[in-house]
């Protein structure tokens, strides 16, 4: 099993159970390896307080299981208003809104589209890119983050963005703001 999938598995069921959703596990660095964590309550929002109880949580559960066996900074984060885009669900959430979006082979010659999310069929994204409309395999993403955009801003600030868990139409990196559909971030001090 992939470290990230490990740690995602290790960690889910205790954030589920103190009411935060697991948005993302990744791990890289070479000189100074980082495991971000990004996590928000069911509502969206992920105030400071609740990136440090999430810290606290993951790194007593990391410190027992050990799957990292080298010295790491731990960072936990809210996934911020330009999100990454991880899950069928989020695509459905956010449809209408602008996304990069980055696949791991082409795509009707191409790997990059930024364009809107006009909704989900089956196990494709579509997205229109310049009045086009593209049909991308959900398994053949790599990468995807929604667009800072104006529209966006907008709807975080009033508060419509949709909470997870919402098949809606509509459309939330890390500082130390802790308002609804705001980011928050904790990172711990220590090296593990």
């Amino acid at each position: 099993m992939e470290l990230t999938a490990r740690i995602a598995a290790l960690i889910e069921p205790s954030l589920l159970s103190m009411g935060f959703l697991l948005v993302r596990v990744r791990f890289g660095g070479a000189r100074r390896p980082t495991l971000q964590i990004m996590a928000e309550r069911p509502d969206g929002t992920m105030s400071v307080e609740d990136c440090a109880e999430v810290s606290r949580a993951v790194s007593a559960i990391l410190d027992v299981e050990d799957p990292i066996t080298s010295e790491y900074v731990l960072e936990v984060s809210s996934p911020g208003i330009d999100r990454p885009l991880m899950k069928l669900e989020d695509y459905r959430r956010f449809g209408g809104y602008e996304a990069k979006i980055e696949t791991v082979l082409p795509v009707e010659g191409r790997k990059r589209y930024r364009g809107r999310i006009r909704g989900v069929e089956g196990e494709d994204i579509l997205v229109e890119v310049d009045g086009t409309l593209y049909r991308l395999p959900f398994s053949l993403i790599g990468e995807a983050r929604l667009v800072l955009t104006d529209d966006l801003i907008e709807a975080s600030l009033k508060g419509a963005l949709p909470p997870p868990g919402v098949d809606d139409e509509d459309e939330d990196e890390d500082e130390n703001t802790a308002a609804p559909g705001g980011d928050a971030a904790a990172t711990s001090q220590d090296l593990r």
